[in-house]
């Protein structure tokens, strides 16, 4: 279990980040055409697994603009934002805020993944939805960069984690 903040009060996710140097776990989500997608579906590329709450909230929403942007260019990576929001909602989301290089990934068939990467929220008004972190996959599907972020009103470390891939 590890402890984080909601503007300054402690709330708890279920358990750690994937270690370093380890295996990442597969997972089960849902895309904007509700296909079910699965971490082999992006094979050989490096992923940046931008965890988020909600997008729609500010900062889950700056987070997933200001790594889509990062994207441009970079062939060799997969940018994925992965929320508790419907598939209907990240699309509506996408196309207000031009995301077009980060493929969205909802939650909404199993809790599963924020339960295998650490970050499902146990207690507080957040609870059952995820934390906000950011996991670099390499291209075998290798952990090399986590960041679980203390508190959930704060953006990640984009520098960290694109300095990762």
């Amino acid at each position: 279990m590890a402890t984080i903040t909601l503007e300054g009060n402690e709330i708890h996710t279920n358990g750690e980040l994937p270690a370093l140097g380890s295996q990442a776990p597969d997972f089960h989500l849902v895309d904007g055409e509700l296909n079910d997608r699965r971490l082999a579906d992006f094979a050989g590329k490096k992923k940046l697994l931008n965890i988020v709450p909600s997008l729609d909230t500010g900062i889950c929403a700056a987070s997933a603009k200001h790594f889509n942007s990062d994207a441009a260019g970079r062939d060799d990576v997969v940018m994925l934002t992965v929320s508790a929001d419907l598939p209907f909602a990240q699309g509506r989301f996408s196309a207000a805020e031009g995301i077009d290089k980060m493929t969205m990934l909802s939650m909404m068939r199993s809790r599963n993944f924020a339960k295998d990467y650490g970050v499902l929220i146990t207690d507080g008004p957040l609870a059952g939805i995820a934390a906000r972190a950011v996991v670099v996959l390499d291209e075998n599907d290798k952990v090399v960069y986590t960041q679980l972020v203390p508190e959930i009103v704060q953006e990640p470390d984009y520098d960290a984690a694109l300095a990762a891939l």
